[in-house]
């Protein structure tokens, strides 16, 4: 009988992981048990990339650039020697695969192939481009490739690798076209330029915001590694980009169409960065929290040099072995470990990290080994709950606060307290010790019992808040939004955990989409009060849904309220993402001058990210389009209506054209023109944007995508073109719907 296709390929790629040929006979022995033609099926194949290595190293000289880009691309780095311009390929260097031309063969895993390639039109730049190798493109394989590039395309956050195109050859191989991500895996970067503690710590920060917002767009990575996440410096300062979403699986829906099935004996992953549920026979049950597992594995080894478990040591094992470690054996802490390492080992591993030997161990013992542990729960209830929550316990420790992932004890608390304020305390601690010795027995007795209850009142409320949120977190899942509501609506308006804050997003989004604009309001209101988050693609964009909503709702103070306060907690930013969002939302209406000046400077910042001549091809023209937007809707508030007019214009001459940013700019141009002259351009300039938008409405407001807009979008730019409709036709529409 021949071997499962699938099963094969399994046993194949985990075999040619193991380089000691003693190590891969006993894997094949114990996997290959009883099955004769799988045995020699795979090791044939075992054979014929042996040969394919044999003539890839008989190439001639090595391109750096080549083996660099070849790591960031396919996570395995190329040596010098083993890099040739003239690789075997499936694909003739210098022809043209749709509109980009294959240049240079940068990386080949099992299934694929990576070239660098450039893009002719309509815009000139270099991608990296992967394509389904000859004779590998297999219901299994295509499937795999399909996910990986519908999981990217999903993404839109500045440390994730962007996909930019997709298509098939002219033999029908599909290909995708991605971002060039250079740079090298994270881990290295952090040795070779000894970056301290802090500074690692601060970098992942930024990824677990990516892997969060993977989550969000319903994506669980299962593969994080330092080889996925690379870093370059961009202006000096270190950018890191998660990449490889080959083996991502959808949290809700299916990332493709095809049949992609995961044999029950297969390993998805990397064993050493493996979460004890992913180990498990088919590794089915997998949820978000495995990727806060490999995210703790990633910080262990950041800290460390080490991963809790040692790679060599869990293949030598065997499966049942290496399955049986990962779930049931608890890690040495990270302290632990770095007490274990010889003199000259701990003394490298120090300067790789800028710090004495000796201080080394009391750096990590404390706040850094309860977050690691935390974050490597077997038990996967008591890890985080998400990554942004991995990523608010780092932050508390950069920022000297108390960290939630040990018991928060009175005295715990209270070192903290101390050690932010040391002079304060220093002044007060002979005051304090008076009155501490002038208490009695029995007052102090009283106040202890007075705290024990008003402590376990708080404790029952936070229990119960937090079941009734994890039971709307379930209904929300479920589709049943309705009875989530409910719950939520009884939920005082406390810190809320980022369950939580999900479940209000949702609900608000849902209220929304049916018209039912106060409540939409109330939720997104609530939201935004409970969520202290500052980043581009959170509460930046929350704001985007908050402001419509409170105008549709005729709550009209309840929106001047909401933008001083969206100002306010902007203030300082050099985003642009956060700059162009605030302005956006915070101009739905007139304003006044307190409001356009405190904008002021977040315009500078919108338009000085931005290239001088209009798109270049380089940045996000996705994200820069929008910034024009923003920019013209400024001007115009202004009074400068000819450099909202130019705004507008240099808007419409971006590529990537979505529907609901090309409305909008038509109806903020119509507006300029008619204060500048009132003429036919301005009218037939409204009556483009309004067919567009009138017609959106007509059909339904749904959740919307990227290409497309969302439905927040579309929001904004029909209060947009009821002010226009006023002022050029001198007749009201109506309330809007």
């Amino acid at each position: 009988m021949k071997p499962d296709r699938e099963l094969e390929d399994a046993v194949f790629f985990a075999a040619l992981n193991l380089s000691d040929p003693a190590e891969r006979k006993r894997y094949l022995d114990q996997a290959c048990a009883g099955q004769v033609e799988l045995r020699a099926e795979v090791e044939e194949l075992l054979a014929g990339e042996a040969g394919a290595e044999q003539l890839f190293a008989k190439g001639g000289v090595a391109l750096g650039l080549a083996a660099e880009l070849c790591e960031g691309i396919t996570g395995q780095r190329v040596q010098d020697d083993q890099v040739n311009s003239k690789l075997p390929a499936d694909e003739a260097l210098g022809t043209r695969v749709g509109v980009y031309r294959l240049l240079q063969k940068i990386g080949e895993g099992g299934c694929g192939a990576v070239y660098l390639a450039e893009q002719e039109q309509p815009v000139r730049r270099r991608v990296a481009l992967k394509i389904i190798k000859l004779g590998m493109d297999t219901q299994s394989v295509i499937a795999r490739f399909e996910a990986e590039r519908q999981a990217l395309a999903l993404m839109d956050h500045p440390n994730i690798a962007h996909v930019f195109d997709a298509g098939a050859t002219e033999t029908g191989r599909p290909y995708f076209a991605m971002e060039l991500v250079g740079g090298v895996k994270i881990t290295d970067f952090c040795d070779q330029h000894q970056l301290n503690a802090q500074q690692r710590v601060g970098l992942l920060i930024q990824i677990c915001h990516a892997i969060q917002h993977a989550h969000q767009k319903g994506i669980i990575h299962r593969d994080i590694k330092p080889s996925n996440v690379l870093v370059s410096l961009h202006d000096g300062v270190p950018v890191p980009k998660v990449i490889d979403f080959g083996i991502a699986k959808a949290t809700q829906g299916r990332l493709t169409d095809r049949t992609l099935f995961t044999p029950y004996e297969q390993f998805i992953g990397t064993p050493a960065y493996m979460s004890p549920e992913q180990a498990e026979r088919g590794g089915l049950d997998v949820d978000t929290r495995s990727d806060i597992y490999s995210l703790g594995v990633l910080l262990y080894e950041l800290l460390t040099g080490k991963t809790p478990f040692d790679t060599r040591k869990l293949m030598k094992a065997g499966l049942d072995e290496m399955r049986l470690t990962l779930r049931e054996k608890e890690p040495p802490r990270p302290s632990t470990m770095v007490t274990t390492l010889a003199g000259t080992e701990l003394s490298a591993l120090a300067e790789q990290r800028h710090i004495e030997a000796s201080r080394l161990i009391s750096l990590l013992r404390g706040d850094l080994d309860w977050i690691v542990m935390k974050a490597l729960e077997k038990d996967r209830q008591r890890r985080y709950e998400t990554a942004n929550g991995l990523a608010m316990d780092l932050r508390r420790y950069l920022n000297n606060e108390p960290v939630v992932a040990r018991p928060p004890s009175r005295w715990y608390r209270f070192r903290k307290l101390v050690h932010r304020n040391k002079a304060v305390f220093a002044g007060g601690a002979a005051v304090a010790a008076a009155l501490v010795v002038g208490l009695g027995t029995s007052t102090w007795l009283f106040i202890r019992e007075r705290e024990a209850r008003q402590e376990q009142a708080r404790l029952r409320e936070e229990a119960e808040r937090r079941e009734r949120m994890t039971q709307a977190a379930m209904l929300v899942n479920q589709d049943r939004l309705a009875e989530a509501d409910e719950l939520a609506r009884r939920v005082s308006a406390a810190p809320l955990s980022l369950e939580a804050v999900s479940v209000f997003r949702s609900l608000g989004s849902w209220h929304a989409l049916h018209g039912r604009w106060r409540q939409a309001a109330e939720r997104f209101t609530t939201l935004l009060k409970v969520n202290p988050v500052i980043s581009w693609d959170a509460i930046s964009g929350d704001f985007l849904s908050a402001g419509p909503v409170l105008i549709v709702s005729g709550n009209l103070d309840g929106y001047d309220r909401f933008r001083h306060g969206a100002i306010a907690r902007v203030t300082g930013t050099l985003d642009p993402v956060i700059a162009e969002r605030t302005i956006k939302v915070s101009l739905l209406l007139p304003a006044d001058r307190e409001v356009m000046d405190s904008l002021s400077p977040l315009a500078a910042v919108a338009e000085n990210s931005l290239p001088r001549n209009g798109p270049s091809g380089g940045g996000d023209v996705f994200l820069e389009a929008w910034r024009c937007v923003s920019l013209a809707l400024m001007e115009y508030r202004r009074g400068h209506n000819a450099r909202a007019a130019d705004w507008c214009r240099r808007c419409l001459a971006y590529p990537q054209r979505n529907p609901a940013r090309i409305a909008t700019t038509q109806v903020i141009l119509a507006m300029a023109c008619f204060q500048l002259h009132p003429d036919d351009e301005a009218r037939a300039l409204l009556a483009q944007g309004g067919e567009t938008i009138d017609a959106k409405f007509q059909k339904g407001l749904d959740m919307g995508s990227t290409p497309n807009g969302y439905w927040s979008d579309w929001l904004f730019a029909r209060i947009l073109l009821r002010e226009a409709r006023t002022l050029i036709e001198e007749m009201p529409t109506g309330n809007l719907k």
